[in-house]
């Protein structure tokens, strides 16, 4: 198993407030499939099967400035999505905001996970529709048990095969932030907040656990990965 990213360096058009790049990046990208034979991917119901962190380095001000530039990753299970718009992005030249400069393309495979950490919030939906919080739920146990199963519904679905599973994917879990994280959208007129949370989390060893937490990595933890939810960084035995 395997997984593809861009490095991705965006040169900005004019100043940027980091609570709407992520809303920037996730038009810039839907727009550049817009433009090839991904122009009809968002619109296919189920998963999206990518991911993208959000641009670096951060700067202390929280405003990405006119002039200079930035990197952001974009990762993907599948191959033609990542070959397609390492094309296509480059191309976006009437976006006002920022233009991608330059793409470079990895490929990582299957590596040994120590531990996950999610660079992005992780967003979550309870059964009430409201956001996974520990001031709105609490409920660890059904987080860890959403996290594995969203997981595992997207191994399934991309690979056409079900895991045997005998236990969760997650050993242990860490709450990194004091209070929620967000990402801010706007969409069809409507201004939308996310609300997630950073974790540390360290998968069990078995084999079905290692594949789960290397999804992870691959296209995004819970979900709204394709607004840049669930970015997560991996430490391991590669």
């Amino acid at each position: 198993m395997k997984y593809f990213e861009l490095i991705c360096t965006a040169y900005i058009k004019k100043d940027m407030a980091f609570e709407k790049s992520f809303e920037q990046i996730s038009k810039y990208i839907s727009f550049s499939m817009a433009q090839s034979d991904l122009a009809n991917f968002h619109k296919k119901v189920g998963y999206k099967y990518y991911v993208f962190g959000g641009f670096l380095p951060i700067e202390k001000e929280k405003i990405y400035k006119t002039g200079n530039t930035y990197r952001f990753a974009l990762r993907s299970l599948d191959e033609h999505f990542i070959d397609t718009l390492a094309k296509t992005l480059r191309a976006n030249i009437n976006n006002s905001n920022f233009l991608v400069v330059q793409t470079t393309k990895k490929t990582i495979k299957q590596f040994f996970i120590a531990e996950l950490y999610s660079a992005t919030p992780v967003i979550v939906t309870t059964e009430n529709g409201k956001f996974w919080t520990m001031q709105e739920s609490g409920d660890i146990l059904q987080l860890q048990k959403q996290l594995h199963d969203n997981l595992e519904k997207k191994y399934n679905s991309f690979f056409k095969e079900k895991l045997q599973v005998t236990q969760n994917f997650i050993q242990l879990l860490e709450i990194k932030n004091r209070v929620p994280q967000n990402i801010r959208i706007e969409k069809d007129g409507h201004k939308i907040i996310f609300f997630g949370n950073k974790f540390r989390i360290v998968p069990n060893e078995d084999e079905v656990s290692q594949k789960l937490a290397f999804i992870a990595l691959a296209c995004g933890l819970g979900e709204k990965n394709s607004y840049g939810g669930g970015f997560c960084l991996g430490e391991g035995m590669r």
